[in-house]
């Protein structure tokens, strides 16, 4: 109760400071606002290699080069990206329609940083609140408080020593359940980034505040018969493993032509991957489904195959790289069918293109509907049906998905947080941007004179009669007007109408 209680207060005080913080820099100008997220993105990315041992040390998920990787990829890569965006003045002027955009920050971010990616997503999402000149608060996961802290900090003081005022970056020590609905509740929290599991989405909805929510993805990658087999085999096995599989993005199922089985097989074996045997894939079952039937079990997220396996019961070589789980359903009969979170593969045979189509719709219906999709073809029609049909905001061809997603082999923008759009209950498709923390005020002038059809002239001539009137005596008023007269002010009302809609 008393950590509760703690939490709470700490969460209502540091959107306190980060308010005030965040009042102060609304003015600066993009100057300085650059000036700032260059030095945060120099912090991270020269103490990505410490960051990285604290988070592995803390959450023993995942791994450290890995980790590594994306703590340069939330820094140095993002810092490209987003250091040309206009955050800051007139976005746009159209001189034609006579309207003019401003960016306006939007105030408090509060972020909830998960245990799976906690410096990268950190450090990625403090920089596109303070590069739209919002403050932000972290609420950390609480297997990942210290390294989520210490990147904070790290953050925080290369911004105050940019020029930035004291309070734009800020993480709670004491995070509970109440403490993180106090942030996301707190009437100063304008808009809260939340990355996380489906419970915790849900809770972040439930605010009442403007929120992205991400959820769980369960990526279906398909290896058509036109497919190059070997880079194929290796994008998906590099997607599976990276970081030991965290990423929301990773690789979940492999879905295989009926053509190139056997090539498959044969190139999965020559990447050191380990086809589980039924009685392993039922001992697997037993290890990683809870009794509830729902998630993963939170053990064996992040770990290598040889201690997942080693808990399950049984043996791998040490040098294999991940365990592939034989599937012919998708749902409660084959569980493994779902988000794994650690370098298990569940493996489909499918013959035809369209069978294939029709197996990735079940498996993004189980818990990655809106999310990712890889589609490894030489096929262009293919790619096509895939990128018009398929339910996923993002088609990765021919590359590994879990970093091609994040924009890191690919041309999407480089993010940590990616929008499953409607489908998978969030407000947003896109991979999140500075673009998407700033409000868009806009002016805009008359361009075509209201015409009141009962009086016959614009609104702007009847102002200047009315103000001519008030400087002559007053005249009697007019008699009714003959109904031709009347017929001739509606025609006219009607074709102006009708050329300003053109």
């Amino acid at each position: 109760m008393d950590a509760d209680l703690r939490s709470v207060q700490e969460a209502r005080d540091l959107v306190s400071r980060a308010a005030d913080a965040q009042r102060r820099f609304a003015s600066a100008s993009q100057t300085a606002v650059d000036a700032v997220i260059r030095a945060m993105a120099a912090a991270a990315a020269t103490n990505a290699e410490r960051l990285a041992r604290i988070a592995v040390d803390e959450t023993a998920m995942g791994v450290y080069e890995h980790k590594i990787i994306k703590n340069r990829f939330a820094s140095e890569f993002l810092l490209d990206y987003i250091l040309p965006m206009q955050t800051v003045g007139v976005l746009r002027e159209d001189r034609t329609r006579k309207v003019r955009e401003l960016a306006v920050p939007m105030g408090v971010v509060g972020a909830i940083i998960p245990t799976t990616n906690p410096t990268s997503t950190a450090i990625y999402k403090a920089l596109i609140s303070v590069k739209a000149r919002n403050a932000i608060v972290m609420s950390p996961h609480p297997r990942a408080t210290k390294s989520i802290v210490e990147t904070s900090r790290l953050l925080e003081d290369a911004a105050v020593g940019a020029g930035a005022p004291p309070g734009l970056v800020n993480a709670m020590t004491i995070p509970t359940l109440d403490g993180t609905n106090a942030l996301m509740r707190h009437k100063q929290t304008a808009v809260i980034l939340a990355t996380g599991g489906a419970d915790m989405v849900r809770a972040v909805y439930a605010a009442g505040k403007p929120a992205y929510g991400v959820g769980p993805g369960n990526v279906p990658a398909i290896i058509e018969r036109t497919a190059h087999i070997e880079k194929a085999v290796a994008d998906v096995v590099d997607g599976k493993t990276f970081d030991a599989g965290v990423l929301c993005s990773a690789e979940n199922s492999v879905i295989c032509d009926a053509p190139v089985e056997q090539a498959v097989r044969d190139a999965f074996r020559r990447e050191r991957a380990h086809f589980c045997s039924a009685e392993e894939k039922r001992a697997l079952e037993r290890l990683m489904i809870p009794p509830t039937g729902k998630g993963i079990n939170p053990d064996v997220v992040g770990k290598q195959p040889q201690e997942i396996a080693r808990q399950a019961g049984f043996a791998i070589a040490p040098d294999a790289k991940l365990m592939i789980v034989e599937l012919s359903t998708v749902g409660r009969d084959d569980p493994l069918s779902r988000e794994k979170l650690s370098p298990v593969l569940g493996f489909f045979v499918e013959n035809g293109w369209e069978r294939c189509c029709e197996r990735a719709i079940q498996l993004l219906n189980y818990g990655g509907l809106g999310h990712s999709l890889g589609i490894h073809s030489q096929d262009r029609y293919v790619i096509d049906r895939f990128f018009e049909e398929k339910p996923a905001f993002r088609i990765v061809v021919n590359s590994n998905v879990a970093i091609g997603a994040v924009g890191y082999t690919t041309g999407f923008a480089p993010a940590m947080t990616l929008g499953p759009g409607s489908w998978g209950g969030s407000i947003t498709s896109d991979n999140i941007t500075p673009l998407h923390l700033i409000n868009i005020k806009r002016l805009g002038e008359e361009i075509r004179p209201y015409v009141d059809p009962l009086r016959g002239a614009p609104t702007s001539a009847r102002a200047a009669a009315s103000l001519e009137s008030r400087r002559t005596p007053a005249e009697p008023p007019d008699a009714p007007l003959p109904a031709g007269d009347v017929q001739r002010i509606v025609d006219q009302f009607l074709a102006g109408f009708r050329a300003g809609r053109r």
